[in-house]
């Protein structure tokens, strides 16, 4: 659902995150010097404060809509709450070109077939319809390369198909196949960054070369954003495609928690594991197992998955990356080392859910939570 948008909708866009940007940032001045000052900032005293100061000193605040400012700042209280419970680190100022991205409330947003409405510019057409139905709580519009893209939250009666499948599979993650079964099929994946690694060094050379606040040095920029984003494009759309086939076909999930920060911390290893995206496979498949009633199973990093063998149990002393395939010196068993470890994974996952009396105490399946849940619909406006 992508249209490229014209220069009256992409000004106007800009112009908007360029608003929310700077309320954003005079929030968290503001906060920051009142919380030194021992008063006790609140998201809904900074939007105060700024609307009795906007029309004399940021009068061109008043281009755009009234929601710039005013969500930009409630993300900013949002943002503290996550910090002082301990969820998220404390807030950071916003740069320009950097997630670049306004919302708006359901009042000054309404969608129509292709079409979505925008305060101060009217209609304008989508790439795809709303695919759900129901009551819209807001729509954050942001921009990736020279794309522009509204998410649109849905709050909706509708559910999605439960899993009926209660099967379980041990998913075991890697840098050479991004994901290996239990049931021995192997899923290769996408590497976007291997193979668009040439150009990216290519526009990069060429972006160096060209003098800082050019319009040639713009052009350059724009086309090595361009590049990113659709490596990242092709990355999101295979892991989608891998965690959303999982979640159809197995009710239980079982993967291991891997140490991401410390694999990225080697060199050799680094962009390999970067061009996976295992964060963001093991993001997808808690939140698809949770809305298809499936439960996702982490084993702990400590686990020795691919040095104990699936069929006897005894486990290896050394197993170093270099060996894919081993055979085992107590049962004789050939192992592939991708395979033995997603067995162990799956084998961990039923072992613990069964008692010494072999009473199955595995939590049930998460039923269908509420009627009404939130979807976010991500569309190209732009």
């Amino acid at each position: 659902m992508r249209k490229r948008s014209n220069n009256k909708h992409a000004t106007y866009f800009a112009k908007a995150c360029g608003v929310a940007r700077f309320a954003y940032n005079w929030g968290l001045a503001q906060w920051k010097r009142q919380y030194e000052a021992g008063e006790k900032p609140t998201q809904a005293s900074l939007r105060r404060q700024l609307n009795a100061i906007k029309r004399e000193q940021f009068p061109w605040m008043l281009e755009v809509t009234k929601n710039a400012p005013q969500m930009a700042l409630i993300h900013l209280g949002n943002a503290f709450q996550r910090f002082f419970r301990g969820d998220a680190k404390s807030p950071t100022f916003k740069q320009k070109g950097v997630h670049d991205s306004f919302t708006l409330t359901n009042d000054q947003v309404a969608v129509s077939d292709k079409r979505i409405r925008i305060p101060h510019l009217g209609w304008g057409r989508m790439r795809e319809t709303l695919r759900f139905s129901g009551t819209i709580m807001s729509a954050t519009i942001s921009r990736k390369a020279d794309k522009w893209y509204v998410s649109i939250t849905v709050d909706t009666e509708e559910t999605p198909a439960m899993c009926e499948n209660q099967a379980i599979v041990g998913v075991d993650l890697g840098v050479n196949r991004l994901a290996t079964l239990s049931d021995g099929t192997f899923v290769t994946g996408a590497k976007p960054h291997k193979a668009l690694l040439n150009r990216l060094r290519r526009l990069s050379r060429s972006l160096s070369r060209k003098q800082k606040g050019s319009k040639n040095r713009a052009k350059a920029q724009l086309k090595f954003a361009k590049l990113h984003a659709k490596i990242a494009n092709i990355r999101h759309d295979a892991l989608h495609k891998l965690t959303t086939c999982l979640v159809n076909q197995y009710g239980v999930i079982v993967v291991e928690d891997l140490n991401v920060k410390g694999m990225m911390a080697n060199h050799r290893l680094a962009r390999a594991v970067g061009d996976r995206g295992f964060h963001e496979l093991r993001r997808q498949l808690a939140y698809k197992t949770a809305m298809r009633g499936g439960q996702l199973i982490i084993v702990d990093r400590w686990f020795a998955s691919s040095k104990i063998c699936s069929e006897c149990g005894t486990k290896q002393k050394n197993m170093p990356l270099s060996i894919r395939e081993w055979t085992c010196p107590e049962c004789g068993t050939h192992h592939d080392r991708d395979v033995n470890a997603a067995r162990n994974l799956m084998k961990w996952a039923v072992s613990s859910t069964v008692t010494a009396c072999r009473e199955d105490v595995r939590p049930a399946i998460a039923e269908a939570a509420s009627t009404k849940q939130e979807f976010n619909v991500k569309a190209t406006y732009a």
